[in-house]
């Protein structure tokens, strides 16, 4: 096996692994919220709203947008920095580009988050 193909397969699963762990927390939090509701309610005793209610994240894309913009020139540094060739002369390095998804896109967040600022001050 070549390892070039094992980085490659490598860097394809860390984002999904990512998530799968994230996912698995966020159900775990889920559950003992919802162990607890029921111990009080074993008890007798009222729960408290607010652990009825679902916990929700702050809104905040200029937060986003600074992970998205930070993800973006790490994979752009990352790929130019793979100095690894192909035999037809090629390389890794060429792969820069893919950094551009998410360097752009935390661009789009963050004027979104400058204009719905200004939007906020001015309204």
């Amino acid at each position: 096996m070549q390892p070039e193909f094992i980085i490659l397969f490598v860097l394809g699963l860390a984002p999904a692994a990512i998530v799968l762990i994230v996912l698995r927390y966020r159900y775990r939090q889920t559950q003992a919220r919802y162990n607890a509701v029921m111990h009080l309610a074993d008890k007798g005793v009222a729960p408290p709203v607010q652990l009825l209610i679902e916990p929700r994240a702050e809104f905040c894309e200029r937060r986003r947008a600074l992970v998205l913009i930070s993800v973006g020139l790490g994979i752009i540094a990352m790929f130019t920095a793979m100095p690894m060739p192909y035999d037809n002369g090629r390389g890794i390095r060429e792969l820069w580009g893919i950094g551009l998804l998410p360097l752009i896109t935390g661009f789009g967040y963050l004027a979104s988050w400058w204009l719905n600022r200004r939007d906020d001050k001015h309204g």
